[in-house]
């Protein structure tokens, strides 16, 4: 004689360690738990693998389980959660790997652009420490601060005019001094954009 328990009864039975109310339900709602799973997975391994992930954890934790009144409700949301988790997981993993090869590819090559942009930066620092005092900080407050020249005539108080006239000297007087790596200017930007 087949002995039909309630919901409540079978998930008492789990919580206390009984296999057979654990495999009951496992066989129970395996195969449609797999088919909803594979709506998110699109691949029956891996629609198996959360499914059974959800068992597992549910047998591990079992002195735990909480199923806030429907044992299907419950296990339908774990394996939604499993299958979103293993998802992010998949595209965490796949982003890193592509991030890894890219930054494998050609260390050498790295290594001498970063020597060149070092080298660049250490032109430009000497270019900016040529300029007059006051033309210095009006380029740097314009470029490396973002301000408007508005914003840069009342700060200093001076006149748009003058700092528009110090920016175009500063502008004048980089180009002439930085000119010559321009070449590397161009070599790095067609790396950074390619």
């Amino acid at each position: 004689m087949k002995v039909e328990y309630s919901e409540s009864t079978v998930i008492n039975l789990i919580k206390g360690g009984n296999e057979r109310a654990f495999e009951k339900i496992f066989r129970e709602y395996f195969k449609s738990l797999h088919a909803y799973a594979f709506t998110f997975m699109k691949d029956d391994e891996q629609a198996e693998e959360v499914v059974q992930n959800v068992f597992c954890r549910i047998w591990e934790k079992r002195d735990q389980l909480k199923t806030d009144g429907s044992l299907k409700a419950y296990l339908y949301r774990a394996v939604h959660n499993e299958s979103l988790n293993y998802l992010k997981h998949q595209k965490t993993r796949a982003a890193f790997q592509v991030h890894y090869n890219s930054n494998e590819e050609q260390p050498a090559e790295q290594a001498s652009e970063k020597m060149m942009v070092a080298e660049l930066n250490g032109h430009i620092q000497k270019a900016l420490n040529d300029l007059p005092l006051q033309c210095r900080i009006i380029f740097q407050l314009s470029r490396f601060e973002n301000l408007k020249y508005k914003e840069i005539a009342d700060q200093l108080n001076l006149s748009v005019k003058t700092v528009e006239n110090q920016m175009g000297k500063a502008l004048k007087v980089l180009r002439l001094k930085l000119a010559e790596f321009l070449p590397i200017v161009l070599y790095i930007l067609t790396r950074l954009y390619k």
